[in-house]
């Protein structure tokens, strides 16, 4: 009875100052592999760019900006995939553009967490399934691959935005570490790396997922 005297007052601390907001920012380690030839497109539209997840649970709000640290985190994964990455906020700008060898869309397609209060322990946990779609610089698809980010982080206790911050960025460096391995082993990748053109539909299939790899 103690325990959930002490977690009520907690959840109405909370709902007072208006519950958890966090905007976790990409920490990404120095990407250690050789990057691609040629120049890509990393197209980061408007939904992607302004992405925000809001809950409300057991009277707490919950308010996840991931737009803004995904901005930084494309340029960063695809600036270490690629010797030479740009960034566009739509298709039509970056079909626009000269020079680019293939084009990438980067699209965050669930994002969950769960509180140390969830997950019965003393941590807090979250994934973060994306999907990058694949084109050729006139924008014809030729790929799609997917993949789900990890993270976690020890919770520093009830009403610090910290513990959901820390997990969500070790879900982002997840997720760039598994994309950063497995795709120069994908068949289109395996063009680019030779400085061929990609062809529409190089692969049989239409989603490609790329399996988890563990990152020590």
């Amino acid at each position: 009875m103690r325990v959930s005297a002490v977690a009520v007052s907690a959840v109405g601390l909370l709902s007072a100052c208006g519950g958890v907001q966090v905007a976790p920012a990409p920490k990404l380690p120095r990407a250690l592999i050789a990057p691609l030839p040629g120049k890509i497109g990393v197209v980061v539209a408007g939904d992607m760019r302004n992405y925000s997840r809001k809950e409300t649970r057991a009277g707490v709000s919950w308010s996840v900006a991931l737009g803004p640290g995904h901005l930084q985190f494309s340029h960063d994964v695809f600036s270490a995939l690629f010797r030479d990455a740009e960034v566009f906020a739509d298709m039509a700008s970056a079909r626009a553009a000269t020079g680019l060898v293939a084009i990438i869309e980067p699209r965050i397609e669930n994002y969950s967490f769960a509180t140390s209060q969830e997950t019965g322990g003393s941590y807090f946990a979250v994934t973060i399934r994306y999907r990058f779609d694949l084109t050729t610089p006139k924008g014809e698809p030729v790929d799609s691959y997917t993949l789900t980010g990890y993270g976690n982080s020890l919770a520093s206790g009830m009403g610090s935005s910290a513990p959901l911050n820390a997990a969500t960025q070790s879900a982002m460096r997840d997720a760039a570490a598994k994309f950063l391995v497995q795709f120069p082993e994908q068949p289109a990748a395996k063009l680019l790396a030779q400085s061929q053109p990609l062809l529409a539909q190089v692969s049989s299939a239409a989603n490609d997922p790329i399996e988890a790899v563990a990152i020590k």
